[in-house]
């Protein structure tokens, strides 16, 4: 009668697990929690962005003039746009400014200046900060809270049929910009 195997020894018929396996299975364990928490938290913040249609409203631009967000849309009809929210107190929203820029090359782009002042505040830091961009301004936060916003920077696209289609608040990578521009493409 054949002995059993030493303790230490494992049957033959179970594969080793090499510590580089177990190290890489850790990695992708503890990868695959950081983005579920980074989606719950991304989730949470988004809690109050109402559905559906996106909220109009009537602001003040920092070039002087008053618009809506209807009237904007309705020069890029029937294209995916973007809301960004950012406020010139933010350093977030700053470190953001070159992926926003880039952004508005391809997409149609209408940003919400945050309790940062008045126009020619606005208009101000704009100019200081070398950016051309089409601005309303919110200056006692009503915009931003008609969209369930309680921070900045806020990245809101509106599908081409006017519904809000995705919000980020926090840092967005300009990769993950652009991804859920091409799925509000792809969805409309």
């Amino acid at each position: 009668m054949p002995s059993p195997p030493p303790p230490s020894e494992a049957p033959a018929d179970t594969p080793p697990s090499s510590p580089r396996f177990r190290r890489w299975r850790r990695y992708a364990i503890e990868a695959a929690i950081f983005i579920a928490v980074l989606f719950a938290i991304q989730a949470w913040q988004a809690r109050d962005v109402p559905a559906g249609p996106a909220p109009d409203f009537e602001a003040a631009l920092a070039d002087g003039s008053h618009s809506s967000l209807a009237a904007w849309r309705a020069t890029h009809d029937g294209k995916v746009t973007v809301l960004y929210f950012w406020a010139d107190w933010c350093p977030i929203c700053k470190a953001q400014e070159g992926s926003i820029e880039s952004l508005r090359q391809d997409w149609p782009v209408l940003t919400v200046a945050m309790q940062s002042g008045d126009t020619p505040a606005v208009a101000k830091v704009l100019a200081t900060r070398e950016l051309d961009w089409q601005t309303a301004i919110d200056n006692d936060g009503r915009i931003a809270a008609s969209y369930g916003l309680r921070g900045v920077p806020a990245f809101v696209v509106i599908a081409s049929d006017g519904s809000i289609r995705s919000v980020a608040v926090g840092y967005t990578t300009e990769a993950s910009m652009r991804l859920r521009l091409w799925w509000a493409r792809l969805t409309s």
